[in-house]
């Protein structure tokens, strides 16, 4: 075997490291790209009976949207492990906003958790899922990322990201008489 063929052989079989960035990103449409990655079904040599998934560090977490009224009507199942008759104890329904905002990770991470339905390789492709609820990731493991997973859709700019050029140059749909004041 050439040493060309070996590196890449090499290439193909090691696990490289993904960066998500989820602000502003549905959770659940990110789950489905995100566990194709953990799975490696986007390497040419995946087989179900091999583990050949990669790792991947998602970042801003705290930042998932979800449509309409999904945060109130979305919930989620735990139970405490205690008897219903003890205190606070038995199922709990918890809704999406509340899950959010005691741990800002869960929610994107139950979303892979579950797109990752009936596979016996499931523990083992969460413990490659790194999520982070802001920008602030460990040097360990930034260190490793080589690679970045596109949004599922394009995050807009703010108003303050714009230039004064941008903003004056902006077509605008009507003009305001001299004699209107703001309040």
């Amino acid at each position: 075997m050439s040493k060309f063929q070996r590196v890449q052989q090499w290439s193909s079989l090691a696990r490289t490291w993904w960066l998500y960035d989820a602000q502003w990103q549905n959770p659940f449409q990110s789950a489905k790209k995100i566990t194709r990655v953990l799975q490696g079904l986007h390497k040419p040599i995946y087989s179900p009976t091999m583990d050949v998934g990669d790792h991947v560090v998602v970042i801003n977490s705290q930042d998932v949207a979800l449509l309409g009224r999904e945060w109130q009507m979305r919930v989620y199942f735990h139970h405490t492990g205690y008897p219903k008759t003890h205190y606070k104890g038995g199922a709990r329904w918890i809704p999406a906003w509340e899950l959010h905002s005691r741990d800002p990770t869960l929610v994107l991470w139950k979303a892979c958790y579950n797109n990752l339905y009936g596979d016996i390789h499931r523990k083992g492709f969460m413990a490659r899922l790194h999520v982070y609820p802001n920008s602030e990731v460990p040097d360990e493991i930034l260190c490793n990322v080589s690679g970045q997973i596109r949004p599922v859709k394009p995050v807009p700019k703010k108003l303050e990201e714009y230039s004064p050029e941008e903003r004056q140059t902006f077509p605008q749909l009507w003009d305001f008489p001299e004699s209107y004041t703001q309040r």
